[in-house]
């Protein structure tokens, strides 16, 4: 079978995770609907709320851009003789960005549906934070510019093949340059057609795209263990309601994963030792509960995920209680270990003005006592407050509220 090929057939494979969180329970959303949620929150609220996705569709120049896009689709199959021209066709253009967003600030009223949708779930959110001095119907505008940015971002990425952040391990799946890549390209319009034949939201032909590049990229990391809160943290997150916290100097022990160098190791040494460091403050009362987070990452297309195997080793080899642990299986990066936990942090009720403590190695001690500046270059905010270092391989740290921010240029951990 075609490498080129294996990969469309093997997709699913990525669901994995996923499958056995929904197998008992039919309610929870799918793998696509986290993944869409946590990159292109604006556009998910746009589909979901009756009323805002009511008015974008009875509108007469945005229906101009749909219609517009869905002929230029069509035509792709018949007029593009290369790979660049078909997946041009699919992205948000500059022109097409810019026309959205001036209709969007005539469409605002105040007390209409959008400036609904703005105060009570856009801003509450914290997801374009980056934008909260702005007033509501310029931060609208902006979230819109973001979303849109995202999905170029994505199938820029995973369609044509750019460098993402960290190409060593998350770069595109398949060679952009065998001869078959137009073949798959081709294949690839006349499936999103299908999928979006019938739709009436002028951001739909270009999110499905980005969707469907991630599937079959075999990049649903977003998706990884969720509903988290009611399946793999579900023990902590009870316990978290019940915890007496004037009782404990720190809110909780953040571990930062530390991938192995092979396709075959769990978890790496470093990753152990880190665990039992952990392990130890934990016992002497320090904290109530050890966060440990990092996602697959390392090597290339590993299996394992760093989070959920320390999680192992702390249970099975420390003899630490599961209600004591929560997973953060998502992080990429140190940057986005720190940023992570504060978001959990947020999202499970922990008290944010209790301070935390990191424990690692002392060489990412080091790193993170001066990662602010790569913070500030890579995701436009520092996520933590550092206090004091305790020691060679302990620092103090506070969450911040623009944790919540999403990651525009970081689709397999954007939120």
């Amino acid at each position: 079978m075609n490498k080129l090929f294996f990969i469309v057939l093997t997709c699913l494979s990525g669901f994995s995770s996923y499958a056995q969180v929904a197998g008992a329970n039919k309610n929870l959303s799918t793998p696509t609907d986290y993944i869409k949620t946590k990159n292109y929150y604006l556009l998910t609220l746009f589909e979901e709320d009756k009323e805002v996705s009511a008015l974008l569709k009875n509108d007469a120049e945005l229906t101009k851009i749909t219609q517009n896009k869905l002929k230029t689709l069509n035509t792709s199959l018949t007029d593009c003789k290369d790979a660049a021209c078909l997946i041009a066709q699919v992205k948000l253009s500059a022109e097409d960005i810019a026309a959205v967003g001036s209709q969007l600030t005539l469409l605002y009223k105040p007390g209409n549906s959008l400036d609904r949708l703005v105060k009570t779930r856009l801003i509450p959110s914290g997801a374009y934070s980056l934008y909260k001095t702005l007033t509501p119907a310029q931060l609208l505008v902006k979230a819109w510019e973001q979303d849109a940015t995202a999905i170029n971002y994505t199938i820029g990425v995973y369609a044509e093949g750019d460098k993402p952040n960290y190409p060593a391990i998350d770069s595109i799946s398949y060679n952009v340059h065998a001869k078959q890549y137009y073949i798959l390209m081709y294949d690839f319009n006349a499936a999103l057609i299908g999928d979006v034949k019938n739709t009436k939201l002028f951001f739909e032909p270009s999110l499905q795209a980005a969707l469907l590049y991630l599937q079959i990229n075999e990049r649903q990391d977003p998706a990884h263990y969720e509903p988290m809160e009611l399946t793999v943290n579900k023990a902590a997150v009870d316990k978290i309601k019940t915890i007496k916290w004037a009782g404990f100097p720190y809110s909780n022990i953040l571990v930062p994963g530390a991938g192995p160098d092979n396709l075959t190791s769990p978890l790496s040494v470093e990753g152990m030792l880190r665990c039992r460091l952990a392990e130890q403050e934990y016992r002497l009362g320090k904290a109530p509960l050890i966060i440990v987070s990092g996602g697959n990452v390392h090597p290339y297309k590993t299996k394992f995920n760093e989070a959920a195997e320390m999680k192992v080793y702390l249970m099975k080899v420390l003899h630490v209680p599961e209600s004591a642990i929560i997973i953060e299986p998502h992080a990429r990066h140190t940057t986005t270990n720190m940023r992570n936990s504060a978001r959990l942090i947020y999202k499970y009720g922990i008290p944010a003005n209790k301070p935390g403590i990191v424990v690692t190695d002392k060489s990412q001690t080091d790193f993170i006592m001066h990662m602010a500046e790569r913070c500030e270059k890579e995701l436009k905010y520092v996520p933590y407050k550092l206090d004091k270092r305790n020691s060679e391989t302990e620092v103090e740290y506070y969450p911040v509220e623009e944790a919540k921010q999403i990651d525009a240029d970081e689709p397999l951990d954007p939120r």
